[in-house]
């Protein structure tokens, strides 16, 4: 008996490894491969199926021995009939977890875990006869796994894999089509309740169709029997099509697998949404139909297991605000953090700007053109749209509002009434709460619009006014009122001075009740603005009462009978020069005249530019009747005259004789430097560069100001001679100057010389001279003149270069360097020393120029070298010399 029940325990253990929930989804594919044999066809079929590891050491993510099946058959059935036409041997050519290499940052938990165990049957060819109506392939297994959202029972569901090869009677050669083939990249988990996309799309090698994407149902297959029948675990042969819908749990099924939320793009293959509010996994069966010429052809289908998990959604909120009212541009940001990484995508309700309406900055804004009320909406997402959340709320764009208000009040015990003055260029102030910043108490409020306050002491009070417009426009502004603990009396003048016996206005200003004293010879003494006429000076005193807060002061008048008036003597000044006028005087008022050479002749001390020799000028001071007048001449004495000539034009390093003249009794130069005798009226001038020279004049005759004339010395630039370097020529052989400097040109001697009075003469020389020193003086534009000197040595030779056969270059200054000297030659064409072994040492192009001995720097020892020149003479004749030099140490 023992026995018996060790079996059964035994039997029950290995039937749950076989039976074991573990298929969550795959697809079939097929490929044409051309025809085959006797006017067959030839494909290859292969299935992906995704199952779940056993979850059992030491490799959770593999099934188990039970769950996989190796090998399988695959059922074909005619598709015209749906009788089975045969069946087929697959087995597995490749198996692989598939694992999710990233963790979802909005969703909690770690989410690098294996997914999928992928198991791949790949016929790698069959050939089947060509039908009208194509064939199906299938195959099922039982079971899902269990707890599927979606799926009634889904642990005892199983799966039936299929497609369709279509046949002849379709056309457009439908038979010779290849299926699509899916992505395996399957590890799909969502937020829950939360935005999310995923992609189901294809690639087709049949570039000329067309694919359309629909969710459709999945299919079961396969039970928890035993056998071979159609409820065995894995029927075989499959059950003949069609085949039945899995019993999906409501509201779900196979065209809303996740809820109404979630769509399928029917172009595109994605699948978008907003995931179910519910923990767990959902099939999801997806249909992708090829349309060849407007007929569908082919279907292929493929299911998936997309997992909903809890997450940590991004958030987005937009409370509501009120108006901006300052300008067009508004300012935005999202109220509430969200972690590094997050996408923005903000939408200003503003169309009319069009691609400016949009931003996916944080923290944008938007300038917007008119105002009114928009629609503003903030979508934010982590990359590909995960996590999503969005908001919006009302902009209230109103711009043109000015918060302000003015407080009229004086003494702590009288009110201040204040007034809103508040301007809006949209709607209207339509709501007001003012606190009058009064301490002692919390009930220091108002919300009219022109409300009072009296305080109870006084001190600088901070008075808010919080404004908000029938737009909803809101502001604050905030203005301290000073209170004081007496009114403040404003006068005008303080100290005055009239004459008698005129009558005076006193003026006052404040809040409350004026009264003057002493009341003799005043009028309106209960007023701010009181008449008084004393004969005396008097000294009246004013008090203000505003409801008992009494202030006091003061205003003196001083009182004369007559004005007092003494204006400033007699003076001369240098004629167009100007004089300010002074007096002394206790008059206000002031009139000088004539008016007409006086800039402002109604201040006391006035300027005046008098043009006449003598010009008597008269001052009239008043006290408001009284007057007083008196007079001051002015005499006018011309500058005296200074010449200092006409301007010079010297050439460099030369002299100017200076010629001046003037009609005072002194004079003086300036500057003095480069003059001989500064205290003459010819001095001669020998300044190195351009210079300006002043001659001023003094005489006795009134004017204190010397009179001035300047004249300038210009100098012209350096002439420079130039007549070429010392030569060396043969006899008969012409040799060409070049002289440079100037304008015109003179050669001395004229020994052998075509011209002398040209820049480029030619000279030509016979036995009679050795050599021949020449003078070349040349002179500008202006006739400044310099002189330069050259010598040419005669040769009695033919043209040749001159090279020395030996040099000794140890900077004693003999024989240093290896240099060519050219005689009768116009140019070297190249000097150049070579090593012995053939190394270019030393090259130049100008004659006496030469080589040192030196390699990259270093000094070279005892050595023979070869030289090459290549020489042009004056006749144009080319000649090449070469030979051999030794450097001796």
């Amino acid at each position: 008996m023992k026995r018996f029940l060790v079996a059964i325990v035994v039997l029950l253990s290995f039937s749950g490894t076989v039976y074991a929930a573990h298929i969550k989804g795959g697809f079939f594919t097929y490929q044409y491969l051309g025809p085959g044999s006797n006017g067959n066809l030839k494909y290859r079929i292969t299935l992906t199926m995704y199952m779940a590891g056993a979850g059992e050491a030491p490799n959770p993510c593999v099934p188990s021995t039970g769950q996989l099946t190796n090998p399988i058959n695959f059922s074909i059935f005619n598709s015209g009939t749906n009788q089975l036409f045969q069946t087929a041997e697959v087995s597995i050519t490749n198996q692989y977890i598939l694992s999710k290499t990233y963790d979802e940052p909005c969703i909690s938990g770690d989410q690098r875990t294996c997914y999928y165990y992928i198991v791949v049957y790949d016929l790698a060819s069959i050939e089947l006869p060509s039908t009208p109506n194509g064939y199906t392939i299938a195959y099922q297994r039982c079971c899902r796994i269990d707890g599927i959202i979606n799926v009634i029972s889904s642990g005892d569901i199983g799966n039936t894999f299929t497609i369709q090869i279509p046949g002849s009677n379709i056309g457009l050669n439908a038979q010779t089509n290849s299926s699509p083939v899916f992505l395996i990249n399957d590890t799909a988990v969502v937020c829950k309740g939360s935005y999310f996309e995923y992609s189901f799309k294809v690639s087709d090698t049949n570039t000329e169709d067309s694919l359309s994407y629909e969710f459709c149902n999945a299919f079961s297959g396969g039970g928890r029997g035993t056998g071979n029948g159609p409820t065995s675990t894995a029927p075989d042969p499959a059950t003949n099509p069609p085949y039945s819908s899995i019993p999906y749990a409501s509201p779900f099924n196979g065209s809303q697998p996740m809820g109404t939320g979630v769509t399928i793009d029917p172009k595109t293959g994605m699948i978008s949404g907003i995931a179910p509010d519910m923990l767990g996994q959902f099939v999801v069966c997806v249909c992708v139909s090829e349309w060849r010429q407007g007929v569908r052809i082919a279907v292929t289908r493929k299911e998936l297991h997309i997992e909903v998990k809890s997450c940590d959604p991004l958030k987005a909120k937009l409370a509501p605000k009120s108006a901006f009212c300052d300008d067009f541009i508004v300012n935005f940001k999202n109220d509430v953090s969200n972690p590094p990484g997050t996408e923005f995508l903000w939408i200003f309700g503003d169309p009319s700007t069009g691609s400016l309406d949009t931003s996916r900055d944080e923290t944008p804004f938007h300038r917007y053109l008119t105002a009114g009320v928009y629609t503003v909406k903030l979508k934010v997402s982590l990359a590909g749209g995960l996590c999503a959340d969005s908001a919006t709320f009302q902009a209230k764009v109103f711009p043109g509002f000015f918060p302000g208000f003015t407080a009229v009040g004086g003494c702590f015990v009288s009110p201040f009434q204040f007034t809103d003055t508040t301007k809006a260029t949209f709607g209207t102030p339509g709501k007001w709460r003012w606190d009058f910043g009064d301490v002692t108490t919390l009930a220091d409020t108002s919300r009219s619009r022109n409300p009072s306050w009296t305080y109870p002491s006084a001190g600088v009070k901070n008075v808010t006014l919080i404004v908000e417009s029938t737009v909803g426009c809101i502001d604050t502004i905030q203005i301290p009122v000073t209170v004081f603990d007496k009114p403040p009396i404003t006068l005008a003048f303080k100290d005055t001075l009239i004459c008698v016996p005129d009558v005076l206005t006193l003026n006052a200003t404040g809040r409350g009740v004026f009264s003057w004293t002493p009341l003799t010879n005043i009028i309106n003494a209960n007023s701010g603005t009181p008449t008084v006429n004393p004969t005396t000076t008097t000294k009246y005193f004013v008090r203000l009462d505003d409801n008992g807060c009494v202030n006091n002061d003061s205003v003196n008048v001083r009182v004369v009978r007559n004005v007092t008036l003494q204006v400033m003597g007699d003076t001369t000044i240098c004629r167009t020069d100007s004089v300010r006028l002074t007096a002394i005087t206790d008059g206000l008022a002031f009139t000088w005249s004539p008016a007409a050479t006086i800039k402002n002749p109604n201040v006391l001390n006035a300027i005046a530019t008098p043009v006449a020799v003598t010009t008597p000028y008269q001052l009239e001071a008043r006290i408001g009747s009284c007057i007083a007048v008196d007079e001051v001449v002015i005499t006018t004495v011309p500058y005296p005259v200074a010449n200092a000539g006409p301007p010079q034009t010297i050439c460099f390093n030369t002299s100017a004789q200076l010629n001046g003249s003037h009609d005072g009794s002194s004079f003086f130069w300036t500057p003095a430097s480069y003059l001989n005798d500064p205290t003459s009226l010819t001095p001669i001038a020998s300044p190195p560069r351009t210079t300006k020279y002043i001659l001023s004049s003094l005489d006795t005759k009134g004017c204190p100001k010397p009179g001035r004339d300047s004249i300038i010395v210009t100098i012209l630039p350096r002439v420079r001679a130039f007549a070429g370097r010392d030569t060396l020529v043969v006899i008969g052989q012409p040799l060409q100057f070049n002289g440079t400097g100037g304008v015109h040109y003179t050669w001395s001697p004229s020994t052998g010389l075509n011209r002398t009075d040209v820049f480029n003469p030619v000279g030509v020389y016979n036995s009679g001279n050795d050599s021949v020193k020449y003078k070349l003086v040349v002179t500008d534009a202006a006739g400044c003149a310099d002189s330069a000197f050259v010598k040419v040595t005669v040769f009695k030779t033919i043209p040749y270069v001159f090279v020395p056969s030996a040099f000794t270059p140890n900077n004693d200054g003999l024989n240093d360097v290896i240099r060519p000297i050219a005689v009768g030659i116009q140019k070297i064409n190249y000097f150049s020393v070579y090593n012995r072994w053939g190394q270019l040492v030393f090259t130049t192009t100008v004659n006496g120029k030469g080589w040192d001995g030196r390699i990259n720097g270093t000094l070279q020892g005892t050595n023979v070298f070869v030289w090459h020149v290549s020489a042009l003479d004056y006749l144009g004749k080319q000649l090449f010399l070469k030979g051999t030099v030794t450097l001796i140490r």
